[in-house]
């Protein structure tokens, strides 16, 4: 199966992602494709839901360069257990090119998770780094960046963000883009395969 990012709004960036029982050839192969997608996209982290996939699983590279590969991680059912201090800093999102906005998150996390061995992985972490996880988190929660957004910088975008809407119901209209029946039944079959 080949990957593509999905942009906003579609419904499987809403769709809470479920932790993952197992790791194969398959999932190691999509993984190697959000990378890839990653890179593609120039970007510095992407979560399963952003290529229409419902596990609790993401990638990252702070430093987004490609042949950095040890800045590379993978995280697998991750869970943020505290954080502390607040950071203001502009952020976007590859299910919403071109939109970028000033968000406020944790300046310092402890996050447990387990990378592609199927070892627990564990820590502190700050800065960037930290707000990527925060981000990729989020996403697989159903949460997007504009929604941590004040009314006011909600404002400022809506017209961005009715132009995604309107393209993405355009899609619908001619057959593109599948139903939200077919996309739930999707999703719930792809959940009965891994969770």
């Amino acid at each position: 199966m080949s990957l593509q990012i999905i942009q906003y709004p579609h419904p499987t960036l809403r769709h809470v992602s479920k932790p993952l029982k197992r790791v194969d050839a398959e999932l190691r192969e999509w993984i190697a494709q959000m990378f890839e997608l990653m890179y593609e996209h120039e970007g510095v982290g992407l979560a399963a839901n952003q290529v229409d996939l419902p596990y609790r699983i993401f990638v990252c590279n702070p430093s987004g360069d490609p042949d950095q590969k040890d800045a590379e991680c993978v995280f697998i059912n991750p869970v943020i257990l505290k954080g502390s201090g607040q950071a203001e800093r502009e952020e976007g999102c590859l299910s919403i090119p071109d939109i970028r906005a000033p968000v406020v998150r944790k300046e310092k996390i402890s996050v447990q998770a387990y990378n592609l061995a199927g070892e627990e992985i564990s820590g502190e972490i700050d800065d960037f780094f930290a707000r990527i996880v925060q981000h990729e988190v989020d996403h697989l929660d159903g949460r997007l960046f504009i929604d941590r957004l004040s009314p006011t910088q909600l404002a400022d975008i809506s017209g961005e963000l009715e132009e995604f809407e309107i393209d993405f119901r355009s899609k619908r209209d001619v057959g593109e883009m599948p139903s939200d029946e077919q996309i739930a039944a999707r999703i719930a079959e792809l959940e009965q395969l891994r969770t």
